[in-house]
């Protein structure tokens, strides 16, 4: 497929973030808008009946930062769609400098790993996983012919993953095995674009407060009063947020294939 290029030369740099309309995906659009992002947003969930998930109240936010949201109703489930999605990026805003694979859900309903169905094995591993990877291969691609013609650019891909992928919850496996193939997508996309001059990293939320988990927000209340999380308290989106600036500000250009966990210190093994 073409790149593109040369018709819009921004002077600020795209970031493509999926699962934009709310919760950490929001906050990493309102992020990196701070740091001189144009966003495209990808989501399922766009509507301008409800104003947390309004495109044109999240435009607005941006615009206070000089910036610019392309609103795109998408499924990174939805492999036909990707390159419809792509054409209508670069076509709009001219380039794609960064792509944060963030949609994601959990299970329609918890249960134990000898009880849950295909179907919902399918539908979380579609979002979460094939679909996140085939979307970020197509992005991949574009970025590799469009380093060819603008070498200096710095490119990269953010892959939000979750503790999940090496930590078991048998009540959700499928959200675990889909996060543990996530992790390793970012390990084999880092390791095929280092020769290609662009950067794939991988953060790791631990327990953050989205309506994801709002279903669970008593049980983990509890948990951490308790102890879980060694900062003693709930993540929030703009935590995961920062770390995301953070790699796509350049911090990190020589340290390909990173894993950063945001997790409050869950990632300490304790007696």
């Amino acid at each position: 497929m073409g790149t593109n290029t040369s018709a819009i030369d921004e002077v600020r740099p795209v970031a493509v973030v999926t699962g934009a309309a709310r919760g950490i995906g929001r906050a990493i659009a309102m992020e990196l808008s701070r740091h001189g992002y144009d966003i495209a947003g990808i989501d399922v969930a766009w509507d301008d009946e409800k104003s947390s998930q309004s495109p044109r109240s999240l435009e607005k936010e941006i615009a206070a930062h000089g910036a610019r949201l392309l609103p795109l109703a998408g499924d990174v489930a939805e492999l036909a769609g990707h390159g419809e999605l792509v054409d209508s990026i670069t076509s709009s805003m001219g380039r794609i400098d960064l792509l944060v694979c963030n949609a994601g859900v959990a299970p329609l309903d918890r249960r134990d790993v000898l009880d849950i169905t295909p179907q919902s094995f399918d539908r979380v591993l579609a979002i979460n996983l094939r679909g996140t990877f085939f979307f970020t291969q197509r992005v991949a691609r574009w970025m590799i012919g469009a380093r060819a013609v603008h070498p200096d650019r710095r490119m990269s891909i953010i892959f939000i993953t979750s503790i999940s992928a090496d930590v078991s919850s048998v009540n959700r496996a499928e959200y675990c095995v889909s996060k543990s193939g996530l992790s390793m997508a970012a390990k084999v996309y880092a390791d095929r674009l280092a020769s290609e001059g662009i950067g794939v990293y991988e953060i790791r939320p631990g327990i953050i407060l989205t309506a994801m988990t709002e279903p669970v927000k008593e049980k983990y209340d509890r948990l951490i009063a308790e102890g879980l999380v060694p900062q003693g308290r709930w993540g929030r989106p703009e935590d995961v947020a920062r770390a995301v600036a953070a790699l796509a500000c350049g911090a990190f250009d020589y340290s390909t294939g990173v894993v950063i966990e945001v997790s409050g210190g869950m990632n300490v093994r304790r007696l």
